[in-house]
């Protein structure tokens, strides 16, 4: 419980007025009984009139004089609300990610305005059939043709939608009054849910669990039904079925009245996912995810706090939907970074699903075929329980994997983007009517351009980073949209020979049509998915068979189920392997693993070709292998001699600043208060830097950070509260300080 003699509080918790806090005085009968997320009643206004309000902060630091602050009424009994709980949450995020407490509650309350319902009227006939064509040929007689339309339906139909009679019909609103006064008619309005989900589909039972998936939902629910709250991770195969595995357990928690959520990485799984969990529990499931509108959040949002929804899927952001019963928070492909948010506050989903799961008393399941190492780390230290789902339910085998060595491709004269071996492969998969996935880890055109006379490289003026050419001659910043044209020769030595290092899904899209002739492509990137169905569209256009070939960047190797699908090919494996980042071998291993686990889910055999220029790595041996255990062990023996996550915590401290000079003095106190901090053994942390930070400028903005490192991750909370205590000291208006928790990128 904070101790404090004032509480900062919010009068109204709708989402635009989130940013607007009172501060009342604590009274001595209410000292050290009241805590964030308590509902509290308040004298608010000129009136003094009593209100209820949320307290979002209990502090010692007084904003006013003690003589112009009220003070608290009272505690409202029984107020536990998803609003507390909301607020409990933003809380816990504010002082384990450090952010401000407005930004935390703007995490947890995505609704961003009050929408009103939406309203479907119904016309309902009041009198008998023969009494309203009695009224009907009196219309007729008196030439009141809109009166008779209106009428005439109604004898064939007692209950209209209001819709229809005014659209269709072409009848007026006075004209149905008039019928109304007449006591003809009656016109009701209900109001409705703006529905994202557009699926017609009829409901399926469940498929009959392996063994092996039947042990898992029984120990889950047995320890539910125990009383046992715990965290899970499966660990199973590309294809062993841990979806089903989840059907059954959220069918398990529907049956005890309880709800779930069910999180995925990123919105191109929503489709697939969706669809077989729509077939299962009809229309209480929905989504919640970015393309969705205001209204269609807001009323997503309404359904899950009434207890109108059983099941809500989404990424990360569907964490915070109000469910007032929780029983079971599913993670699906939990090693994902896109679980990881990249603005204040940076939460991690995995963490934050912990801790709401205890504060809700439900479970955790985590899944993946190829799990985080922190992930695996807790299981082997018995943090979490672990379960192996090692066999595929359709009794195929995983693919059988061949890795291509470039350098000797490039020696025996092959230029093209594809080896001999895939050329080969794709072209008796096409003779076979069978598909194939390409998978790039770039996007688009992608690619610097360099002048091969100097070595000059185009950058952006704005961002330390090079600019990526596009097609039309373009040249594009990604990180501030800075675009140009590019010159015909070189700015440094006016050399004509600037060229581009190409390798994008664009480019093979083209080669593909080049080499192939007839073969019929779709592309699935950044560039093709903009618009609201776009995943939808292109996805179930595979699953069809109207391509041969689906080319993509990372989203197409997650998840996705095509059974016709024979042949993965990995175009560049070792590009992830260049990020400078601790987590580059993990990263590699992830997405070659789940890349050629798309290939042979089906009855037909599998087979999946990497093309690298590093053969040798042991990310791409072990990933060629499919053998996680073995990478694990290689890779967590380099976390622990670095220090690095999961063996120990580490914070980034991002300093932004528009004058380079003023920002790296800043960087410069913040290291020497966590340094001396350290020395007075207050805080046990490893401080290094400050350094300029990977991208030194973003649109013009400096960055400069500063990382720590400690195995208690409490002891990083102690040095992230110092520097915020000393940021609020200085009152800074042009720099900016941010924390990152165990960062899934190197800043």
């Amino acid at each position: 419980m904070t101790q404090g003699r004032y509480a900062n509080i919010i009068i109204d918790i709708s989402h635009e007025k989130v940013d607007r806090t009172f501060q009342y005085k604590i009274p001595k009968e209410l000292d050290g009984k009241i805590e964030a997320g308590m509902c509290v009643q308040i004298p608010f206004g000129a009136g003094s009139h009593l209100r209820q309000g949320y307290v979002i902060e209990v502090t010692d630091k007084a904003e006013f004089p003690d003589e112009k602050q009220k003070e608290v009424a009272g505690i409202v009994t029984g107020s536990m609300s998803v609003e507390t709980d909301a607020i409990k949450l933003a809380a816990w995020m504010k002082e384990n990610y450090g952010s401000t407490m407005i930004a935390a509650l703007k995490t947890v309350l995505p609704v961003k305005q009050t929408m009103k319902h939406r309203e479907k009227k119904k016309i309902t006939r009041l009198l008998s059939v023969e009494e309203t064509r009695s009224v009907l040929g009196e219309c007729i007689r008196k030439h009141q043709r809109a009166k008779a339309r209106v009428l005439a339906e109604l004898c064939r139909e007692p209950v209209l939608p209001c819709e229809l009679v005014t659209g269709r019909l072409n009848v007026a609103a006075a004209t149905l009054k008039s019928l109304q006064t007449q006591g003809i008619i009656s016109i009701e309005s209900e109001s409705y849910y703006r529905n994202p989900v557009k699926l017609e589909t009829a409901r399926e039972a469940g498929l009959v669990l392996s063994k092996e998936q039947a042990d898992i939902k029984d120990k889950v629910l047995l320890d539910f039904d125990q009383g046992t709250r715990k965290t899970y991770l499966i660990h199973g195969i590309t294809g062993s079925g841990k979806t089903e595995v989840y059907l059954s357990l959220i069918e398990g928690m529907i049956e005890r009245g309880k709800q779930c959520i069910m999180l995925i990485p990123e919105i191109a799984l929503t489709y697939q996912t969706l669809l077989r969990f729509y077939k299962r529990f009809g229309d209480r499931v929905s989504v919640m995810n970015s393309t969705l509108s205001v209204g269609e959040k807001f009323d997503q949002w309404e359904r899950a706090r009434k207890g109108e929804l059983d099941v809500i899927i989404g990424p990360r952001s569907a964490l915070f939907v109000p469910f007032p019963d929780l029983g079971l928070i599913i993670m699906d492909e939990e090693h994902e970074n896109s679980y990881k948010s990249e603005t204040m506050p940076r939460y991690h989903a995995r963490e934050t699903a912990r801790y709401l799961a205890q504060m809700k008393q439900a479970s955790l399941v985590l899944g993946s075929a190829t799990p985080s190492l922190e992930a695996y780390y807790r299981a082997k230290q018995g943090d979490y329980e672990l379960f192996t789902l090692n066999r595929r339910l359709t009794g195929g085998k995983l693919a059988e994997v061949s890795v291509v060595d470039l350098r000797q491709e490039l020696k025996s004269g092959n230029r093209s983007i594809f080896s001999r071996k895939l050329q080969e492969l794709i072209e008796d998969r096409l003779r076979k009517k069978e598909q194939i996935m390409l998978f790039l880890n770039r996007r688009g055109y992608a690619g610097f351009v360099s002048c091969r006379a100097c070595g000059y490289v185009m950058k952006c003026p704005h961002c330390d980073v090079s600019l990526s050419q596009h097609m039309g001659g373009k040249m594009v910043c990604h990180y501030c949209g800075y675009e140009t044209r590019q010159p015909e020769k070189c700015p440094s030595c006016s050399s004509p020979y600037l060229l581009g290092f190409k390798a994008g899904t664009q480019q093979i899209e083209q080669q593909l049509y080049k080499q192939f002739p007839g073969i019929r492509v779709l592309r699935m990137d950044g560039d093709t998915t903009r618009t609201k169905d776009s995943y939808q569209k292109i996805l179930s256009a595979f699953a069809e068979g109207e391509a041969d070939v689906l080319v993509g960047t990372q989203m197409i190797v997650k998840g996705h189920d095509f059974p016709n699908v024979t042949l993965a090919g990995v175009l560049a494996a070792d590009l992830s392997l260049n990020d400078n980042d601790y987590r580059a071998g993990e990263r590699t291993f992830q997405l070659l693993t789940q890349a050629v686990g798309r290939a042979g889910r089906g009855e037909k055999a599998g087979v999946a070709v990497i093309q690298t220029y590093r053969p040798d790595h042991y990310s791409i041996v072990k990933a060629a292998g499919q053998n996680y255990e073995a990478f694990y062990e290689e890779e967590i023996l380099y976390r622990e001699l670095g220090s690095y996550p999961p063996a120990a915590h580490m914070m980034a401290v991002l300093v932004t600043a528009a004058q380079e000079e003023k920002g790296e003095k800043l960087a410069g106190q913040l290291a020497v208060l966590a340094k001396d901090l350290w020395k007075e053994e207050k805080a046990k942390a490893a401080v290094i830097g400050p350094a300029r930070a990977s991208i030194g400028k973003i649109n013009d903005i400096y960055r400069f950070v500063i990382y720590c490192k400690a195995f208690d991750y409490g002891q990083l909370i102690l040095i992230k509260d110092k520097i915020e205590q000393y940021l609020q000291s200085l009152a800074l208006k042009e720099e900016n300080v941010q924390f990152d928790f165990d960062p899934v990128n190197t800043l």
